[in-house]
């Protein structure tokens, strides 16, 4: 029998070369490709500016090396001007708006797990491969059968399944997670073992495939200034900000010249006038037990039936990347099926700090099965 074909996403990083090992030792066919989404390199999507040139090169050569050492075969898929309709245009309009976008959760939705799987249709794979840390692993419900269910990574230090929730479900059963089931340490150990040139190398950060920027000074490119009064939540001018867009709730550091000493973090944004509120950190503003959610994407059903998912029904949840689960119920629209774009009502068991409008809430089960997902609103 043939060996089955995976399209495996090489980012030059040692999670993404593990995952091309851990499937050669599994005996696939793997074929490598680097997504070059960011350049920086061509004007931004209104045509007017540029970016400081990110370094994708290096990135792709790093990803070629170890794609010539296993001797599979490597391709460079050019999404850049997707990813610029589809991630960098919202990460701005939100931003305009006043919200505080994720644009990795965007990057898999559009880029990772729609465009990079209809590349695999076009190469003859069969599977789709990240390094993500996360794990797609086969149901045993007697209702649902063998329904692939995405779930939290063995190492929950870096759990990935906050920014994997907007994926289409239709693609599960064709995407694997190699590392899903390592500690981080045994992926170094995994890279040194087989004397990978990327074993040693540091974790990327920043935005998805932007890499790490200045998000204030990467919005000023296309945002412009509009400077207004900082008040506290009693009311006393404290300081000045440069414009709302470029500060989220629950933010400290850049707030700006806030005088007296006192930390202040960012408690809501008032468009109308103009004004940030800013607040102590215990102050009673920026704490909430609940939120409402839009654009829900179920991956599972959900509620008391497992068939047709009836509201209410209670779970956890997480509205930052790395927070601890809560506890928390779900009702409205959003959770019945085939209505994912109506919103979903939260109501959390504990004060949950700094929910932003913007981010995303993810929905899991007691054992890391992500039920789904949506967008902040309120």
């Amino acid at each position: 029998m043939p060996k089955q074909r995976v399209l495996l996403g090489m980012s030059g990083g040692v999670d993404s070369s593990v995952s091309a090992v851990l499937l050669l030792e599994q005996g696939y066919e793997v074929i490598g490709a680097f997504m070059k989404n960011w350049s920086g390199s061509t004007r931004t999507c209104n045509g007017t500016q540029e970016f400081v040139e990110c370094d994708w090169r290096s990135e792709r050569r790093d990803a070629m090396r170890v794609a010539a050492q296993l001797g599979i075969e490597f391709v460079t898929l050019d999404f850049e001007k997707e990813y610029r309709e589809k991630v960098v245009e919202n990460l701005f309009n939100e931003y305009e708006a006043g919200r505080t976008p994720n644009p990795d959760v965007l990057c898999n939705k559009f880029v990772k797990f729609d465009l990079f799987v209809r590349e695999a249709d076009r190469l003859g794979c069969a599977f789709v491969a990240t390094g993500h840390y996360a794990r797609v692993e086969k149901g045993s419900d007697p209702v649902r059968g063998q329904t692939p269910f995405l779930k939290a990574a063995r190492d929950q230090s870096k759990d990935q399944t906050y920014f994997l929730w907007a994926m289409p479900k239709e693609v599960l059963p064709r995407v694997m997670f190699p590392v899903g089931d390592l500690l981080k340490s045994e992926v170094r150990e995994i890279a040194r073992k087989h004397r990978l040139s990327v074993a040693e190398k540091k974790d990327s950060m920043g935005i998805c495939f932007v890499g790490e920027v200045d998000i204030k000074e990467f919005l000023k490119e296309r945002i412009k200034l509009s400077p207004g009064l900082i008040k506290s939540t009693d009311g006393r001018v404290v300081g000045e900000h440069e414009g709302l867009a470029f500060y989220t709730i629950g933010q400290r550091e850049g707030i700006g010249s806030v005088g007296g000493g006192t930390p202040w973090y960012v408690v809501r944004k008032e468009t109308v006038t103009n004004t940030l509120v800013v607040g102590s950190e215990v102050d009673p503003e920026l704490y909430s037990r609940e939120l409402t959610a839009g654009q829900c994407n179920w991956l599972t059903p959900r509620g008391s039936d497992p068939v047709r998912g009836l509201t209410p029904f209670s779970c956890f949840a997480r509205v930052r990347y790395r927070q601890p689960l809560e506890p928390c119920h779900v009702s409205g629209a959003g959770v019945r099926p085939r209505t994912g774009s109506d919103p979903s009502s939260v109501q959390f068991e504990n004060p949950i700090r700094a929910i932003t409008p913007g981010q995303s809430i993810v929905f899991y089960t007691e054992d890391g099965t992500v039920l789904g997902g949506g967008i902040i609103s309120t």
